[in-house]
């Protein structure tokens, strides 16, 4: 039987702000320069507005205003990370790429228990790496709320 402990995993890093996260590059599609979205009236701030990729509607999220630290004014230096999860496939605005790496699943720690709740929704876990603490993301919670339905409403709008 394989120890759990030992599953390695391979991820991908990026910033936002001064803070590094990453997510499993196997939920990575592509990564884009930033495009401006066009914006769904009533979505939420960190909602940037759906794009046009390749015929079909994705929503764009400004993962610094999910995380409620701002919104951000993105340049040229920008970019859109898509990632898709089950069926949902959405775009993160982050302020750039940093690596891939390896990680072992044993050296996820969880996030403490002081950091709240909506931390603990987000994060999956840190990694200490390169003497570098970095982020394990929960893209299923990332995208859940509103963004799933404005998804649908986006393609039923283009269909």
């Amino acid at each position: 039987m394989m120890d759990a402990a030992n599953t390695t995993r391979e991820l991908i890093s990026f910033k936002v702000g001064d803070q590094e996260f990453c997510v499993n590059v196997m939920d990575v599609r592509e990564i884009r320069g930033w495009t401006v979205g066009t914006p769904l009236p009533g979505s939420p701030d960190f909602l940037r507005g759906v794009i046009n990729l390749r015929g079909i509607m994705m929503p764009v999220i400004d993962l610094s205003a999910r995380f409620g630290r701002g919104v951000t004014e993105p340049s040229a230096r920008h970019v859109v990370i898509v990632v898709e999860v089950g069926d949902v496939r959405a775009g993160l605005l982050v302020d750039a790429v940093c690596e891939t790496f390896n990680a072992k699943d044993g050296d996820i720690q969880a996030a403490p228990a002081v950091a709240g709740p909506e931390v603990n929704r987000f994060v999956k876990g840190l990694i200490c790496f390169d003497e570098r603490t970095i982020a394990l993301l929960s893209l299923a919670d990332i995208l859940d709320t509103s963004n799933r339905r404005l998804a649908m409403e986006a393609e039923a709008e283009a269909a």
